[in-house]
């Protein structure tokens, strides 16, 4: 078969793919990352969390996930509360753990600024992280496994909020 024929069996193809892709556009599929008439930017949704290194990082990450605008007024306020746990996992002879488990739960409550019945809902995440023997890279270990739980709550969170915002 010569290449030119090849190319003409292809055509009719990518036609049936694009006019599928047309009759489905029309169906009142509305996009979960897309702003829909009347539902509520992203960005206009206010975070607040607790005072700690924890509650800052989660902080930080959500406002980054949602796109917060400090410009505009907010139209929610979401408030997070996160506690963690650390687990020592296995174990060296002198019977220092070897690596940790870090559980980070967040209990999180969206609430109208204009009013109205409060969204809330609950997301865990667990991460590990090796123990040094230097103070200073236990340190950084620890912290980098704060910060990746932290970054995961946020996903989980956004996805969340998305999720209660679409459906009210």
């Amino acid at each position: 078969m010569s290449p030119a024929g090849a190319r003409t069996g292809a055509w009719p193809a990518s036609v049936a793919v694009v006019s599928v892709c047309l009759l489905l556009a029309g169906c009142g599929f509305t996009p979960l990352y897309g702003d829909a008439g009347g539902s509520p930017a992203l960005g206009r949704i206010a975070v607040s969390a607790q005072d700690d290194r924890l509650g800052y990082r989660l902080r930080e990450q959500l406002e980054d996930a949602l796109g917060w605008d400090r410009g505009a007024s907010p139209l929610y306020r979401l408030e997070t509360v996160a506690e963690q746990s650390r687990r020592p996992l296995g174990r060296r002879i002198d019977d220092t753990a070897t690596r940790y488990e870090l559980t980070v739960r967040a209990v999180w409550t969206l609430t109208p600024a204009a009013g109205g019945p409060p969204l809330t809902g609950t997301e865990t995440v667990t991460t590990t992280y090796a123990a040094a023997d230097q103070p200073y890279a236990a340190i950084a270990a620890q912290q980098d496994g704060e910060d990746r739980a932290a970054a995961e709550l946020a996903r989980l969170i956004r996805l969340d909020v998305m999720r209660a915002l679409s459906a009210s």
